[in-house]
Parts: structure tokens; C-alpha cells; sequence
């Protein structure tokens, strides 16, 4: 958005027209509060702007009512039904699970414990393996001193 300086002190002229209208209304009218009607939007937000708009007490009551209801709900006290907790195991999963686990164990015992592990580890070099990258690198270190000797 680009603004220029005129712009923007045209801008601020008419602000002031108009806060100056509003003064003047306002001490016509015995200076009785004005309420609004519409939310206006500030030309710099700033906390006590933002915060200051206006409902009626009937609205009011209704929000509040809400927040009542809500905060109930999340507690379990009255209004409606608590909400069920997510993630949580019932009693009848609870055995279905231990039932698993305990054929599961059976079946490890039947078949002697422990599944044998393989001796090599994972990752781990083989004497084979060990051997071949062994030559290889001699053979780089080799192929290194032939060329710096040149």
C-alpha cells in the first residue's frame, strides 16, 4: 500500500473534523453518552480501542450464560453430559488387551523364551567385509603416494 504525505495529513484533517463534529454533537445533545451503533474501525488499534465495544445487557447475559454452561460442561456439573474423554481404554478393552498379552507369552514360553538374536550386530563389519574395505584403502593410499611422488 503505498500512501503519500499529503495523503496521509489529508487524512489526519478530516479525523479531526470529524472528532470535532463529534464534540460538538456530543455538547448539543448535554453531553448524553453516545453509544454506537456500528463498530468502527480505529485508524490505530490499540488495546483500549479494541476491547470498548458495546452489548446490551441482554446480550451480555446470553454470553455470559454460555461461558456458565461451558465451563459446566468441562467441569461435569450440570448442563449436559460430561464429554467422554478421548484415548482412554474401556474395561472391556482393557481384558480384550490382557487376554492378547497373555496368549502372546504363552507362545513365547511354548517355543523355548527368548527368540534367538543374531550374533552380528546390525551395522557391524563381517571379517569378509573388513578385509575388502582393507584393500581397498591400501590400494587408495597406494594410488596417493604414486601421484605426490611425481
Amino acid at each position: 500500500m503505498d500512501i503519500s504525505v499529503k495523503d496521509l495529513q489529508e487524512a489526519i484533517s478530516i479525523r479531526q473534523q470529524i472528532d470535532n463534529l463529534q464534540r460538538r454533537l456530543s455538547s448539543l445533545l448535554r453531553g448524553a453518552p453516545q453509544r454506537p451503533t456500528a463498530p468502527t474501525a480505529p485508524t490505530a488499534p490499540s488495546a483500549t480501542t479494541a476491547a470498548r465495544r458495546y452489548f446490551s445487557p441482554t446480550t451480555r447475559a446470553k454470553l455470559a450464560a454460555a461461558a456458565r454452561a461451558r465451563w459446566a460442561r468441562k467441569r461435569g456439573t450440570g448442563g449436559a453430559a460430561p464429554a467422554k474423554k478421548k484415548g482412554q481404554l474401556t474395561p472391556a478393552g482393557r481384558r480384550k488387551l490382557s487376554q492378547l498379552m497373555k496368549a502372546r507369552w504363552a507362545a513365547r514360553r511354548k517355543t523355548g523364551g527368548k527368540q534367538k538374536a543374531s550374533s552380528r550386530k546390525k551395522g557391524a563389519l563381517t571379517p569378509a567385509g573388513r578385509r575388502r574395505l582393507s584393500e581397498l584403502m591400501k590400494a587408495r593410499w597406494a594410488a596417493r603416494r604414486k601421484a605426490g611422488s611425481k
